[in-house]
């Protein structure tokens, strides 16, 4: 057997072009939805429909916790702004705002896996919140759930691929 008949793991997760922070552990869910369809009876068949009509294929919402905190990291999965001191290289995030409008971040997203394959969401909406607790036991946590869009040129929604070498 080859590890890339398996898909697991995390190794690098990037939105909108920008890598994502630490992912909490056992956090990753594929979400979504099952496919839906619809039962055709008839009187005459009473133990099974005569007729399946599919209504919808199964999606995927996958739902994660980011987990590293930065400021950066806030404005990107959150919106508002980063408050600096500096520029280029000697920048220092100081701070960070939440949005004051309705926040609306789309995009692309692909994670790469240990397991030599690469998932890839050509739009996605990124929908994410502030969650966790503030205690001495466990870290908060940015809540993220990613709407899976058809893409505009009418391509598949995501993909799954064996991971690009990197040469």
């Amino acid at each position: 057997m080859n590890k890339k008949d398996f898909l697991y793991g995390l190794n690098k997760m990037s939105f909108n072009g920008k890598e994502v922070g630490y992912i909490e552990k056992d956090s990753f869910e594929w979400g979504g939805t099952a496919p839906e369809s619809v039962d055709v009876e008839a009187e005459q068949v009473p133990d099974a429909p005569v007729l399946v009509l599919a209504q919808k294929n199964g999606t995927i919402a996958p739902k994660f916790n980011m987990i590293q905190l930065n400021y950066d990291n806030l404005a990107d999965m959150l919106g508002g702004t980063v408050t600096a001191t500096g520029t280029g290289q000697s920048r220092v995030a100081t701070g960070w705002k939440a949005p004051t409008e309705l926040v609306q971040l789309s995009g692309p997203c692909t994670i790469d896996t240990p397991s030599g394959k690469t998932i890839s969401i050509p739009n996605a909406m990124l929908l994410a919140n502030l969650d966790g607790k503030l205690t001495l036991t466990e870290v908060s946590k940015v809540a993220c759930t990613l709407k899976v869009m058809k893409p505009a040129d009418g391509s598949a929604p995501y993909e799954i691929m064996d991971t690009p070498d990197e040469g």
